[in-house]
């Protein structure tokens, strides 16, 4: 489980530093798609408005950092 959010943690930071600028639907289908290849399963990642973040895991910024995508598990 460690593991696991680290990579998540690192996946953000790495998502975050390179695509700001990207339209929200790609950096999800990307981020999407690196979960998968790594065995994750059971979660989902959702598009929200950067003020409305509060608790939520982010693993990447998009829109020019407007947006945010939160990762949940479950």
């Amino acid at each position: 489980m460690k593991r696991f959010m680290l990579a998540v943690g690192l996946l953000g930071l790495a998502g975050t530093a390179m695509a700001a600028g990207k339209p929200c639907e790609e950096l999800k289908a990307e981020i999407d798609a690196k979960l998968q290849a790594k065995g994750v399963s059971s979660y989902t990642l959702d598009v929200v408005d950067k003020g409305s973040i509060a608790d939520q895991k982010v693993v990447g910024m998009c829109e020019g950092g407007s947006k945010a995508i939160v990762y949940k598990r479950g």
